[in-house]
């Protein structure tokens, strides 16, 4: 709240030691929650402020998912459903710019179902994906975006949209498991369409 503070300073207010304070404050930045900088005074050794990083602000109230709820309501009010579908389409399309950088669409089929999987786990869906007979099995063991999701269900059916966006026209896709109908992961059937 006061932004970058001294050991002593934080001591103050907590009414310990600025050694005690140290100790935690070096823990915490072993884990990557605080850092630090040395600023000079006018004389002795420069006083070390020590501040939050943005890992620490997990630890902290986060609004993001009340947000785009509210956003999506207000969307769905002010434009209908054909204006949620616009959203949804140009979300898709933008998405799909960003994946097609990283997957190649000339890349055998393995290839991109496992870059889709990274950058799938990179989002926060906890992706997974294994050779399942004839094709593969793309796994999502979490929804980051499941509250919005929740609101606005084309966002599922954009996912559907994406995936068969870059992985080619010529692939099959099935969702077998959703988590908005109560199963505990998203789970897909990938294979080339007629295998």
């Amino acid at each position: 709240m006061r932004g970058p503070q001294t050991a002593a300073a934080i001591a103050r207010k907590l009414a310990v030691t600025p050694m005690a304070v140290r100790q935690h404050l070096y823990e915490m930045e072993k884990e990557g929650l605080v850092t630090h900088e040395d600023r000079r005074k006018r004389v002795g050794r420069p006083a070390r402020h020590w501040a939050s990083t943005a890992k620490a602000d997990a630890a902290f109230p986060d609004g993001h998912a009340d947000l785009i709820v509210g956003i999506l309501s207000a969307a769905r009010q002010a434009f209908g459903e054909k204006g949620i579908e616009r959203l949804v389409a140009e979300r898709t399309r933008v998405q799909a710019a960003a994946y097609r950088e990283r997957i190649p669409a000339r890349a055998p089929l393995e290839r991109k179902v496992a870059t889709l999987a990274a950058i799938r786990r990179e989002e926060g869906y906890m992706a997974e994906w294994a050779r399942e007979g004839n094709g593969f099995l793309l796994v999502e063991n979490h929804c980051p975006i499941c509250d919005a999701a929740r609101t606005c269900q084309k966002l599922c059916g954009g996912e559907m949209a994406l995936f068969r966006e870059v992985l080619g026209a010529d692939v099959s896709i099935e969702r077998l498991e959703h988590i908005l109908e109560g199963a505990r992961r998203c789970a897909y059937r990938i294979r080339v369409a007629g295998a």
